[in-house]
């Protein structure tokens, strides 16, 4: 399928795709599952290895969708009421409108970018991949700097949170990142953090996957998502499952001091890797 059909290993390539990108999807989940977001972040590189980049951007996001829910029905009775009303609600309106900045981009140019090549790998630098790494690499600081670790956001900017997160995770899809470093300054408990982190999730990623599916199916997205692979989207979406069954297992030896430095770590290596155009 598509450039790499023509590769030595190509007897093998469905046993090897079947195999790593389940495991990346099983590791991923764990790490995702508590700090609220990586999963895509780190399943998205692995698809694309072995699929064209639009099949392996469909993929992701069903799996992504597949994980939330399946959080949200293991721990969404847990989650802040308050902090999915005040933070969901913005966040799935600025979703949409960032899913439909991204087609209009998509439609009327490709985009400024500066590209460069890292160990055969062509890097893309965007000025959006440049915005996000900076406000993660941020919030990075915030969580892990012992002058900034204790610092808390008042409830009252729930709201500008949510648009913040929403709308990057419609446009980008890096909505988790910047929902976790927000919900994690306004002093929840690990429980209550991880289920609305799930909650808020699955509602973004609602609303986000009916907008592209429109735009896929309906206005005619170059691309399409035809070449989805079901087999490895079913895999890798049970591996994620395991995932959350295996973070769910240490949830209640988890502090919010931990969950604070995975967070952290976790947006410190996705700031720097989307700053060099890595993902």
């Amino acid at each position: 399928m598509g450039p790499y059909d023509d590769r030595p290993w190509t007897a093998y390539r469905e046993i090897v795709e079947n195999i790593i990108i389940p495991l990346a999807a099983l590791i991923a989940s764990v790490l995702s599952f508590y700090s609220g977001f990586g999963l895509g972040t780190l399943l998205m590189p692995a698809l694309a290895v072995f699929f064209p980049l639009p099949a392996a951007i469909a993929a992701t996001a069903l799996v992504h969708g597949a994980n939330n829910l399946f959080k949200l029905m293991l721990v969404g009775a847990k989650a802040e009421k308050e902090l999915v009303v005040e933070f969901g609600l913005p966040a799935i309106a600025a979703a949409f409108a960032g899913a439909w900045t991204l087609h209009f981009f998509a439609a009327v140019s490709g985009g400024h970018s500066y590209s460069y090549v890292l160990l055969g790998k062509i890097a893309v630098i965007t000025p959006l991949k440049a915005l996000l790494a900076v406000l993660m690499m941020a919030f990075a600081l915030l969580d892990l700097h012992p002058r900034l670790k204790g610092l808390k956001f008042d409830r009252r900017y729930l709201a500008l949170g949510g648009l913040l997160s929403g709308f990057f995770g419609g446009l980008s899809g890096h909505q988790g990142a910047l929902r976790s470093a927000f919900l994690i300054k306004v002093d929840v408990q690990p429980q209550s953090f991880v289920a609305t982190n799930a909650v808020i999730g699955f509602m973004v990623d609602f609303a986000r996957l009916l907008t592209y599916a429109f735009t896929f199916f309906v206005l005619g997205d170059p691309g399409g998502s035809g070449a989805v692979p079901v087999t490895t989207v079913a895999l890798a979406a049970g591996a994620s499952v395991l995932g959350v069954l295996a973070g769910l297992r240490f949830l209640h030896k988890v502090t919010i001091g931990a969950v604070q430095i995975i967070t952290g770590v976790m947006l410190g290596i996705i700031a720097v890797a989307l700053g060099m155009g890595l993902i």
